[in-house]
């Protein structure tokens, strides 16, 4: 838990406007291209305080930078918040326990898919949004598709960052396996994972109940095949041969893994590869991050970093990567005393000067869901990481093919897809027999929402 207090700060009167220059500073990055627009008019209340809860880091700066933003905007407004960073799989319980009672954050920086779990309890965020996208080039397809309300134009949460899911691997055990690098085929690429496991260098991706990397397992190895949970009419399409497909060659894919995948949560890849264990995972940069900051005084992380490549997911289906991205996605709780704050806070942090801060100070570990900041020099400061530019302009989506509804979100934050694929591959149940069973649990959420 993180608080500032007003201590230093300018202190604002009642339903005073902050000022431009505190707020709205004309001094950002040169790189970055803006549009001259003035923003939204939300008068700070009187007296206001913010709760603001959001996940824990994997990089030191994810924090540090969002502790120092929140202070400049303490500085130049009076407004006290308090930020507590919670852990990735227990985010949603709290959130649920706001959304039920009426009380607790007023700010949630959430995943993807929770806004449509609360439309009817969220602040409307389409004039926000609307100015944000019109300076700063436009949103990226993946934020869109999670920041609106499904079939609308109306704006209910402002994404603020799409951890991707590249490949992270060891150049030198790749080619030790005869590749140049990790092929897009399916075939080949687990002929790749087969080598390395025969070489001593076994891979591993997560199969447990993990927020970002289970749940992006199970939605790679499934749009690889041509497969989805529901059809664009929201109608469940789980049970189908694609699905079958992606069930047997996951378990083929997991013969090559590391011992102990099942429970994997969202730090164990990151742990097993910086250990040497594993040769091959999918993981945002927070593993590069590490070893490349670890390099100046540790020989054993600059051999890894030196060595780690990234590239995109295998699969390659309709010429996109079956990908889609862990995407930080902030609301405001109706029940918050002070929405304008919440909002100017918003504001505050996604404007160039906080924003590029937080960008490349973490190495893009959540890219920019606005298209402007494509021009950062974060994406300038190092070649390696150049896969996990684009991460807001995939297509696919938690939930695809169809809409992004409550069912959708309650799907994955139930692990179906995980659990099916987990089920497989530890001989638990056979692919026909895991995918009724998914078909099952789909339906009975979809009737729901």
């Amino acid at each position: 838990m993180t608080e500032f207090s007003r201590r230093d700060s300018l202190i604002v009167g009642a339903g005073a406007a902050v000022s431009a220059a505190a707020l709205h500073p004309g001094t950002a990055r040169a790189a970055i291209p803006m549009a001259k627009i003035d923003p939204p008019k939300q008068p700070i209340e009187a007296g206001a305080e913010l709760r603001v809860i959001r996940p824990t880091k994997f990089v030191d700066p994810d924090e540090v930078v969002w502790n120092e933003n929140t202070a400049k905007f303490t500085k130049a407004t009076g407004v006290k918040v308090r930020t507590d960073f919670v852990g990735w799989e227990d985010i949603r319980a709290q959130v649920a326990v706001a959304a039920r009672t009426g009380a607790g954050p007023d700010v949630v920086a959430g995943w993807a898919n929770d806004p449509h779990l609360y439309t009817d309890k969220i602040l409307d965020m389409t004039e926000l949004a609307t100015y944000l996208g019109k300076k700063y080039g436009g949103w990226g397809a993946l934020p869109e598709k999670y920041g609106k309300k499904f079939g609308t134009n109306q704006w209910i949460s402002i994404p603020m960052g799409c951890g991707g899911g590249a490949l992270v691997y060891r150049k030198s055990w790749v080619n030790e396996a005869g590749y140049a690098a990790p092929p897009d085929d399916l075939t080949k690429f687990l002929d790749l994972c087969r080598k390395l496991h025969k070489n001593g260098h076994p891979v591993g991706w997560a199969l447990g109940n993990s927020q970002g990397d289970g749940n992006g397992t199970a939605t790679w190895l499934l749009w690889a095949h041509g497969g989805y949970q529901v059809d664009e009419q929201g109608k469940v399409a789980i049970n189908r041969k694609e699905t079958i497909a992606a069930l047997k060659y996951g378990a083929e894919l997991y013969k090559t893994f590391i011992p102990g995948t099942l429970s994997w949560l969202d730090p164990s890849n990151n742990k097993a590869y910086l250990a040497e264990e594993i040769s091959m995972t999918s993981n945002g940069v927070s593993i590069y991050f590490v070893a490349k900051n670890g390099a100046a005084t540790n020989p054993a992380m600059a051999k890894i970093a030196a060595d780690t490549e990234h590239a995109r997911a295998p699969g390659t289906f309709q010429g996109r990567a079956p990908e889609a991205a862990n995407t930080l996605n902030a609301m405001v709780f109706k029940h918050t005393k002070y929405p304008n704050a919440a909002k100017e806070y918003l504001r505050f942090l996604m404007e160039a000067d906080q924003y590029d801060t937080w960008l490349t100070q973490c190495l893009g570990y959540w890219a920019h869901p606005l298209l402007a900041f494509d021009q950062s020099d974060c994406w300038k400061s190092d070649p390696k990481i150049l896969p996990y530019r684009d991460a807001q302009k995939m297509t696919f989506y938690d939930g695809y093919k169809g809409p992004i509804t409550a069912g959708a979100a309650a799907a994955t934050a139930e692990y179906i897809l995980v659990q099916m694929f987990a089920g497989v591959c530890a001989g638990q149940s056979t692919p026909e027999e895991a995918v009724k069973e998914a078909e099952r649990r789909l339906s009975r959420i979809y009737k729901k929402g």
